[in-house]
């Protein structure tokens, strides 16, 4: 009888400006004001959640369920964007800070900031709106295709559905690689990414240092020519050209359950 959906936090005024003009012949939109969003992720949030909320054990990656956590009630998903085993619990605002202090009494759980996540992210090959992906970015650019089901590339009746679907037959000019830059100096959002003749070919959109590789990892957008695994390119830190390497995404395989 519904459709719950948690959009980007950065898009959501636009998000929900849009589906209340497709649906409101048809559907009623409900926005949710009160509630908060915590993430547990990691090899240990499941052991951790088990024994504040016993029904959660049996979610599978992107399953959801309404489950009491620690006594409070939750919508609770096994989801997250760590590219680890985790969950995004959904709980009313006023009960947020004690079900947080009640997961951050356990031993194995310590708070952690969007840099923790960003870095995560990356290392999991996973897009970042408003640095990987924009409204000017494709799904076949940015290796999502994915995300388009059977029956909507059929009908094709979804924005942008001409370029998409043209792009999905003869492929991108562009497309988003991983890049693994040599040495330690890490390569930042906007850096430009040259071939073996200085020719610009691309830009970084995400980079920083990975913890788990142990050393600097980035993503960005390089004409398709230059796009396979391997291929040497340089990037431009500091006006100087530093060698790096495509690389397939991701860095870190990813560590859903899926059962």
């Amino acid at each position: 009888e519904h459709l719950h959906i948690v959009v980007n936090a950065a898009c959501k005024d636009a998000d929900f400006a849009h589906m209340k003009d497709a649906l409101s012949q048809t559907h009623d939109l409900e926005m949710l004001e009160d509630r908060a969003l915590l993430a547990l992720q990691g090899p240990a949030a499941a052991a951790v959640m088990a024994r504040h909320a016993p029904d959660s054990a049996g979610l599978l990656f992107m399953n959801a369920a309404d489950i009491d956590v620690a006594g409070i009630p939750c919508y609770v998903s096994r989801s997250g964007y760590t590219g680890e085993d985790g969950f995004e619990i959904s709980v009313s605002a006023g009960s947020a800070e004690d079900l947080a202090r009640t997961l951050l009494a356990e031993e194995a759980v310590e708070p952690i900031g969007l840099g923790a996540r960003d870095s995560l992210r990356l290392e999991a090959g996973l897009c970042l709106y408003g640095h990987d992906i924009d409204t000017e970015t494709t799904p076949v650019e940015a290796g999502l295709v994915w995300a388009i089901g059977k029956r909507r590339r059929e009908a094709a009746d979804f924005p942008g559905a001409a370029t998409i679907l043209q792009q999905i037959a003869d492929g991108p000019a562009r497309k988003r690689v991983g890049i693994l830059p040599e040495g330690r100096a890490p390569a930042r959002e906007g850096t430009e990414i040259v071939d073996g003749a200085g020719n610009s070919i691309g830009t970084v959109t995400s980079g920083g240092f990975a913890p788990t590789v142990d050393g600097p990892i980035a993503m960005g957008y390089v004409a398709r020519e230059h796009a396979v695994p391997g291929t040497e390119i340089s990037l431009i830190v500091r006006d100087k050209p530093r060698p790096a390497a495509v690389a397939k995404l991701p860095f870190v395989k990813p560590n859903y359950f899926r059962g």
